[in-house]
């Protein structure tokens, strides 16, 4: 048994609250490139895992591009982000290199984290990545515990945490919020709400849709977006970051977006249907932002000159990783840590 999901936009406030931003065609460029690289690298792990050479569970994001370009693009290097299990994206618009990612996932020895971390425990300090968590909703108290120290030495950092709609309602996602609004944190929570948790459609879940009204219980400001809309995703990160700056505490930021892969590799999908995945392809992150730029006078050639580099590169990048070494197996209780 499916429920059916609508290839709607945001309701409520979504439409009016925030508009997007308009930015130059340069950058938006710039991000479809990002967004693409995303796309393609997420592709290219499905195609290795049904292949059999990435071992355990394997999640992607693919659909979800533009909220991890448009935060990316909104953020100081050095202020800080935790994800979710399915960070490969927000990790890659973050800077990442993609050969070191895709050799950690397949487990190699020149991945970021000597292979050790494999997909669901994406890291990268220098570039503000504080970790992803395998535990649901884990990360969003850790993103809070820097937006505190960030307060406490009077850093001008702030913390962004990413969590889709099924970790939003673990009990530690409640405290975290409670706690941050209280004491006025420089802290972004961004809900990725995909509209499913795991294969459970939220509307079998939850009994308000409209997860960002929660959090104005929590005396916050939030508001719910368009996540396909990178321009969108742009001006609500940056409009939280500059309160978050100021001072003036937390934002919630729900993006309304769709997971146009299955829950994990070798997902069967029984619990959805073709014709509602291809209608939710009409208005998904590259299509919205592609349509945007042809519209706005730069030419397919140039769009396609960049899906061609991005292509070259991620062949590179696979290539690269499965090349890669095994660890040395002495080196498995390296980097390891007690307290």
């Amino acid at each position: 048994m499916s429920t059916s999901i609508q290839a709607d936009r945001p309701s409520s406030q979504a439409a009016t609250t925030l508009e997007a931003d308009t930015l130059s065609n340069e950058q938006l460029t710039h991000m479809y490139r990002s967004m693409y690289l995303i796309r393609r690298v997420e592709e290219s792990l499905l195609e290795l895992a049904e292949s059999g050479k990435i071992g355990g569970a394997m999640h992607t994001a693919i659909g979800h591009e533009g909220n991890a370009v448009g935060t990316a693009a909104a953020l100081h290097p050095d202020d800080y982000l935790t994800c979710t299990y399915r960070g490969h994206h927000h990790s890659l618009a973050r800077g990442m290199d993609p050969k070191r990612a895709i050799a950690e996932v397949l487990g190699r020895a020149d991945g970021f984290a000597k292979g050790k971390g494999g997909s669901m425990h994406f890291v990268d300090p220098e570039l503000g990545l504080m970790g992803a968590n395998g535990i649901v909703g884990a990360q969003v108290p850790h993103a809070a515990g820097m937006a505190l120290a960030a307060k406490i030495r009077g850093q001008d950092r702030i913390a962004i945490t990413f969590f889709g709609d099924g970790a939003f309602f673990q009990g530690v996602m409640h405290e975290t919020m409670n706690m941050a609004s209280k004491w006025k944190l420089p802290l972004i929570f961004y809900c990725e709400n995909n509209r499913y948790s795991e294969m459970t459609p939220i509307a079998r879940t939850s009994s308000v849709q409209e997860i960002y009204k929660f959090a104005q219980s929590y005396g916050m400001e939030s508001v719910q977006i368009d996540g396909n809309d990178v321009e969108v995703v742009h001006h609500a990160v940056s409009e939280a970051a500059a309160r978050a700056r100021a001072g003036e505490g937390p934002t919630f930021i729900e993006g309304i977006t769709y997971r146009l892969a299955g829950h994990m590799a070798g997902d069967l999908e029984t619990y959805r249907s073709s014709e509602e995945i291809d209608a939710q392809r009409e208005h998904e992150p590259l299509v919205v932002l592609q349509k945007k730029l042809l519209d706005r006078g730069v030419e397919e050639k140039e769009l396609e000159k960049i899906r061609n580099e991005v292509e070259a590169e991620v062949a590179e990048a696979v290539e690269f990783a499965q090349n890669s070494p095994w660890p040395d197996p002495a080196e498995a209780y390296t980097d390891v840590y007690a307290v």
